[in-house]
């Protein structure tokens, strides 16, 4: 039978800019002694994922909420028992480390039964959640708008729900009358049941409403229109930081797992003048609970409907590959699986600042051949310049293009196609200025408002990628 390693894997140093939280509902902030345990089960796809990678996101992942981690154990799983999930020597192992390091808290790295956290809490005598728990106990902790808070309780609740099990059955509740109906009433869990799901349908009619609120801010977007470029990526791969760069905001960027849980939008200044927004949205990670994925659809549409998605990824880390994977895993979920066909996709290769020349040179060489990617450093500016130039580009090509002639004197109409449009092209011939101007459809409506028809030379004109 297998047995915990003797020696316990070391832990990965704390993120240099962790900083304390609020208590959470597992513990006492920086009081909670917490053993962290991967269970490596035999015969599961790795993905390109290796122990030590999966062992130190976890521990990051306690560490999220302040936990005190003690240690970190990863025990082999040869075949999974259906009442501990771990076999008989390994819970027993365990528990012997549990009661001498006086831990309070286990945390599991991987999904739980009911019965499976029940049994390993009485054989364990502390508490125990799995990875899904934990994930929901930082995003109750991080949400700040009502928005944010509605969609985990309904996460957490959906959640709760599926683990309600028949162990209260002396708290049955009897009917009143004589008993003809049926017997006894009401069991606590079935009643428990009946109040989760009243919350559930308040909660998903509260969320409905976000979304019509949303739906309204998008066509009041459509009307100005400023395209909108939404940030996604694994957590903690620096989309705060790159979106503080680029719209000089001052969204937290801390180095820790989930820093951001609140969408937040910003204007941003393009290359050529034009004005886009800039969507930052929460980070994605490995085995994201599906109930949580559902639930932040209506902040997750904003990805859905933007003109570019831009996928920030951590080349320094180890298993920047894998990351990629999930992330485009849970854009698949969403429906969003021909980004990059539709040419809507662009990958910023982040934190070049922080491997090695000739690691460098190597990302250097592979992003060459893909003309999806741009390499930079949020924190250091470098290569932003030609990210902002690449989503320039995609936007404008992807907009319809205009041929105007006008009077050379016309500096009203002139001076309107800069402020609604990009002006590609400008010609001055013998007193008359023609021009090549990418409009967005909305603005195109107007053009006949503003000009006249025979100024209008090709009102149905190419755009920029050659089609007509």
């Amino acid at each position: 039978m297998s047995r915990v390693p003797k020696s316990p894997l070391p832990l990965p140093p704390p993120p240099p800019g962790d900083v304390a939280a609020p208590v959470t509902p597992v513990g006492h902030a920086g009081s909670t002694r917490t053993l962290v345990v991967h269970p490596r089960l035999a015969g599961e796809a790795r993905d390109g994922r290796t122990d030590p990678g999966r062992i130190e996101e976890a521990v990051g992942l306690a560490r999220a909420i302040d936990l005190e981690v003690v240690g970190a154990e990863s025990p082999q799983v040869r075949t999974v028992r259906p009442a501990t999930l771990l076999g008989r020597g390994q819970v027993t192992a365990l528990g012997e480390r549990i009661t001498a390091e006086g831990v309070e808290l286990v945390v599991i790295d991987g999904a739980l039964s009911p019965v499976q956290q029940r049994n390993l809490e009485r054989a364990w005598g502390c508490k125990v959640i799995d990875r899904t728990s934990l994930i929901l106990e930082i995003f109750g902790e991080r949400a700040k708008t009502r928005e944010g808070r509605l969609q985990v309780e309904l996460a957490a609740l959906t959640y709760q729900r599926s683990r309600l099990v028949r162990s209260w059955t002396h708290l049955e509740r009897q009917r009143g009358g004589y008993g003809f109906l049926g017997g006894p009433g009401e069991s606590q869990i079935e009643l428990d049941r009946r109040r989760i799901d009243e919350r559930i349908t308040r909660i998903e009619r509260g969320l409905e409403a976000v979304k019509r609120t949303r739906g309204l801010h998008r066509q009041a977007r459509g009307r100005v229109p400023y395209p909108v470029i939404a940030l996604v990526g694994y957590t903690n791969a620096g989309k705060s930081t790159l979106f503080n760069r680029l719209t000089g905001a001052a969204v937290d960027a801390r180095d820790q797992l989930f820093a951001t849980l609140d969408p937040t939008m910003r204007q941003l200044r393009l290359p050529s003048g034009r004005p886009a927004i800039l969507s930052d949205t929460v980070g994605f990670i490995a085995d994201l609970p599906t109930d949580l994925v559902a639930a932040f659809r209506a902040t997750l549409e904003e990805v859905r409907t933007a003109d570019l998605v831009l996928h920030v990824r951590d080349v320094a880390h180890g298993e920047s590959a894998a990351q990629r994977r999930d992330v485009l895993e849970v854009l698949g979920e969403l429906g969003l699986q021909h980004l990059a066909d539709e040419g809507r996709l662009v990958e910023l290769w982040n934190k070049l600042d922080l491997v090695d020349r000739e690691a460098a040179e190597r990302l250097a060489s592979a992003a060459a051949r893909q003309r999806d990617v741009v390499l930079g450093s949020a924190l250091t500016g470098q290569g932003l310049d030609d990210l902002l130039a690449e989503l320039d580009r995609r936007l404008v090509a992807a907009t319809p293009v205009v041929e105007l002639e006008l009077d050379a004197a016309d500096g009203a109409r002139l001076a309107w196609l800069y402020r609604h449009g990009t002006v590609l092209t400008r010609e001055e011939l013998n007193g008359r200025t023609r021009l090549r101007v990418a409009l967005e459809p909305a603005e195109r409506a107007r053009l006949s408002r503003h000009f006249p028809r025979d100024a209008i030379r090709r009102p149905d004109g190419e755009n920029l990628t050659g089609r007509g």
